[in-house]
């Protein structure tokens, strides 16, 4: 398969046109425009510092349906107890940056480039880029960030100071969208953290039919704020 080259248009090839790896296309920019497109049709932005920009439509595709959640047994204790006060979108900056410094045993570096941090800041600016964050005694301890189109929402990056500290975060957010109406969560690649919450792999066209699906919903911009029920009821003393 041919990767192609993107030019100053805003247009992408067929995401059925990726290689094996899922890489489709190299060059363009990160303007908002071009990344609402990108990820519209399912295509998304992947690369390391140094290189050109990326862009990437795997097969198969991970994707959790947020009424699919599954909690496993320990966190639902962890949530219940509210050792974490979880927001959304009170910090994004500081969650996107420290996606990028904390260390992950399973990576070499971040993805997560300046020119990155500084093209989803602004989609958060404009309403389409969106943030939940772990708080403990008043700290960041823990958080992720992705894009919401329609009735999708694309997972992008998380980390964790403490322990379930991301991880509470992602659940009171799948909550969230749940009551929302969301669709799907695009969980892009697969891994064992996400399969227990319930992810499973979809072949890519099926990802894309229910994504075209999502499109046709509206789009909840602007900044997101908690529905008390989406955070566990708490264990009474």
């Amino acid at each position: 398969m041919p990767v192609f080259r993107l030019g100053s248009e805003f247009v992408f090839p067929n995401p059925e046109q990726s290689d094996p790896s899922g890489l489709l296309a190299v060059g363009g920019d990160l303007s908002p425009e071009r990344l609402l497109l990108a990820y519209s049709a399912g295509i998304f932005p992947w690369y390391s510092e140094g290189q050109p920009i990326l862009w990437h439509s795997p097969d198969p595709r991970a994707v959790l349906a947020p009424d699919k959640l599954h909690v496993p047994r320990s966190l639902a204790k962890t949530l219940r107890r509210d050792r974490f006060e979880v927001r959304l979108d009170s910090a994004f900056d500081a969650v996107i940056q420290a996606c990028a410094d904390v260390p992950r045993p399973e990576a070499d570096g971040t993805w997560i480039t300046a020119d990155m941090m500084r093209a989803y800041g602004e989609l958060h600016r404009l309403g389409f880029a969106h943030s939940a964050e772990a708080w403990e005694d008043g700290r960041l301890v823990g958080g992720l960030y992705g894009v919401s189109l329609g009735s999708a929402f694309f997972g992008e990056s998380m980390f964790s100071l403490r322990p379930d500290a991301s991880k509470a975060a992602f659940v009171v957010l799948v909550r969230q969208l749940a009551r929302w109406g969301f669709e799907l969560i695009d969980c892009q690649m697969h891994t064992a953290h996400l399969e227990r919450f319930g992810a499973v792999l979809w072949p890519r066209q099926r990802f894309l039919a229910a994504l075209e699906r999502c499109m046709q919903r509206e789009t909840r911009r602007g900044a997101w704020r908690l529905d008390p029920a989406a955070v566990e009821p708490k264990e009474t003393p």
